[in-house]
């Protein structure tokens, strides 16, 4: 005879679920670098036609003074187009093979002798007057030294011997100018140094 199977009770733990721990969705923060249009300026992209031609104004006298050089340049090739060509070709030449560096070097020289003294400030003033002097000579110069006086005379009935004189007294008034300028500078800057000094030894005012 069979003995009843016993089955032992098997001891179960209750399931337990532990809470689903899940942390709050936090967003990026989005960076955005300001574009132009925030600090006043246009976009690249957007710019318009205007910008890059300029005004109506400005190509009103752009094309008035590519129709006045057209004008002249058509008179000026009518007699003797070869001889205005060679006498072009030959200023360039002068130009940038002599006159530049003794422009460079007379600039050097005169911005050394002004450090040397103390006296940098001052270029600006002697340079300035040097170079329109030294601009009217040179579109001046056939008249001003008097070689075709003579030619100036028989074409327009005017005497050509004052350009001289003229010239000397336009470079007088600009260098003239350019001192009185230089005064009222140095005058203007003594003053606000003297009364930032005045200010600075006042005594305190008593309350």
């Amino acid at each position: 005879m069979r003995r009843p199977v016993v089955r032992r009770p098997t001891m179960r733990w209750p399931a337990m679920r532990w809470p689903a721990m899940r942390w709050p969705a936090m967003k990026r923060p989005v960076l955005r670098w300001p574009g132009p249009a925030r600090f006043g300026a246009r976009p690249a992209t957007r710019r318009s036609l205007r910008s890059y031609v300029g005004s109506p104004l400005q190509l009103l006298l752009l094309a008035c003074s590519f129709a006045l050089a057209g004008y002249a340049g058509v008179r000026l090739l009518a007699d003797d187009w070869f001889a205005v060509a060679l006498w072009f070709v030959g200023a360039a030449v002068l130009h940038d093979l002599v006159l530049v560096p003794l422009y460079a070097g007379a600039d050097r020289a005169l911005t050394g002798a002004l450090d040397r003294v103390g006296r940098r400030e001052w270029t600006l003033y002697v340079r300035v007057p040097a170079a329109l002097s030294a601009l009217l000579l040179l579109v001046w110069f056939p008249l001003v030294t008097g070689q075709v006086a003579d030619h100036y005379r028989s074409a327009t009935g005017l005497p050509g011997d004052g350009f001289l004189a003229r010239w000397l007294l336009i470079t007088a008034v600009l260098f003239g100018g350019s001192a009185a300028l230089l005064v009222l500078r140095t005058w203007r800057t003594a003053r606000s140094d003297r009364l930032r000094r005045a200010a600075k030894e006042r005594p305190p005012a008593a309350h």
